[in-house]
């Protein structure tokens, strides 16, 4: 099986809304219906599993009746952060008898464009390669600072990667960088690339990603996401 795993287990603080983000309606639909409907749509995804923000299952369970999720299978409880949340969405389909070399695509409740080609490119490279991560090649010159304020130090851009989500392992090995990471302490790596990063001896293979795979955060990211949704891609490209 292939399933995707969506992590909407956060509560959006820097939106400074009173609803979480990943539940805002656009155009009279929640954002992580839109991300739900990229996956449910896509005929390679056999079931989607969420991580839900405690409280939030009903309403979730309601959306997902609504606009006619059938591929929702499983729901989970959201953790204290990301590391945790996508924890017990992997420990989740462990339990629910989800095999070990099944792909796990696990991604953020609050990218809704992803397209069917990136979540196409994540099982076949996952499949041969055993690892996907989505990723675009940085175009902005880039410095270090340590305060946010000043800089002396410019990094250079060519070897450097913007990840994104999916992120694509076999249940079991990323089973097994969670558990490692909780043997050597590792609480709050912000993704699971990190996770593995910081592990060592991971060779993660990138799948090219799209400009248009934006992650919602802010408010200013949901107005580019408002006008995304009113233009076609060719339209956007232009």
């Amino acid at each position: 099986m292939n399933i995707a795993l969506i992590i909407a287990g956060g509560s959006g603080n820097r939106m400074g809304q009173d609803i979480p983000k990943q539940f805002i309606h656009v155009n009279n639909c929640p954002i992580i219906v839109y991300t739900m409907l990229a996956f449910q749509k896509h005929p390679d995804i056999s079931a989607i599993a969420v991580v839900c923000l405690g409280g939030w299952e009903t309403v979730l369970a309601s959306y997902a009746h609504q606009y006619n999720v059938t591929k929702l299978r499983w729901v989970f409880p959201g953790g204290t952060s990301g590391q945790e949340s996508i924890r017990n969405g992997i420990y989740g389909l462990r339990n629910n008898d989800v095999k070990n070399n099944d792909l796990v695509l696990i991604h953020d409740a609050v990218r809704p464009l992803v397209s069917q080609s990136i979540i196409s490119s994540n099982i076949a490279t996952c499949q041969h390669y055993g690892y996907a991560i989505t990723g675009v090649c940085c175009q902005e010159a880039i410095l270090e600072s340590e305060d946010g304020f000043y800089s002396t130090t410019s990094i250079p851009r060519d070897k450097l990667i913007r990840t994104q989500t999916p992120q694509t392992f076999r249940l079991k090995d990323i089973i097994n960088a969670h558990e490692m990471a909780k043997e050597k302490g590792i609480v709050n790596s912000v993704s699971s690339c990190t996770l593995l990063a910081e592990l060592g001896g991971y060779e993660m293979h990138i799948v090219p990603g799209e400009g248009r795979n934006i992650k919602i955060t802010t408010t200013e990211d949901l107005e580019i996401f408002k006008v995304m949704l009113q233009t076609s891609k060719k339209e956007w490209l232009k």
